[in-house]
């Protein structure tokens, strides 16, 4: 996974990266708030782990501007910082923040938070497929999933929601299809 790092100090910088690279993902580095906001606007990147003081712009100030943009994907954001404390806390979370870590983080806290930053962008994504549009056969109603396999339409919502599903037979088939199906076999048997 691509993650940027807005860190303006190069050896917290340069830790995250070894550590994020190790990890399996693609680090990306900025030096400020302000250099981070325009590889942001050149390219999207799904986490975000921002200092929260820096020169030109702050981690909470460029948090502000990740969320005012409107965007196709979210970005999961991490504030690292040296505050700490109730009050850092909630500042960072009421502009947008998703999580906190404080320095020095521990390394093994970080690749668990990503880990849960990894999960929440894997359930939007897949909220979002959901709110789309879905590819369905007209004949038999079959939906084309991810793995452009054609599966039965109510396999394919319960397996990706809660719903469960109970047969039957609406009035309309029962007249135009069921009846007429009954009376064809019977006639077949005489």
């Amino acid at each position: 996974m691509k993650i940027l790092i807005a860190e303006d100090d190069a050896g917290t910088r340069l830790l995250l990266s070894t550590l994020l690279e190790k990890l399996g993902h693609e680090p990306v580095g900025a030096g400020n708030g302000r250099e981070a906001w325009a590889a942001f606007e050149r390219d999207y990147f799904p986490v975000l782990i921002a200092d929260w003081l820096m020169p030109e712009m702050d981690g909470l100030e460029l948090c502000r501007r990740i969320r005012a943009e409107p965007r196709p994907k979210y970005t999961y954001i991490i504030l690292l910082t040296g505050l700490g404390g109730r009050d850092n806390y909630l500042a960072g979370m009421n502009v947008g923040a998703d999580d906190f870590v404080t320095k020095p983080f521990d390394p093994e806290i970080l690749a668990a938070r990503l880990r849960v930053a990894e999960r929440i962008l894997g359930l939007q994504e897949e909220v979002k497929r959901l709110e789309g549009l879905l590819p369905i056969c007209s004949y038999c109603k079959k939906i084309r999933d991810e793995r452009d396999e054609w599966v039965p339409l109510d396999w394919y919502v319960a397996t990706r929601t809660d719903a469960a599903f109970s047969h039957g037979i609406c009035p309309e088939c029962l007249e135009t299809t069921v009846k007429p199906e009954m009376e064809r076999r019977k006639r077949k048997r005489r």
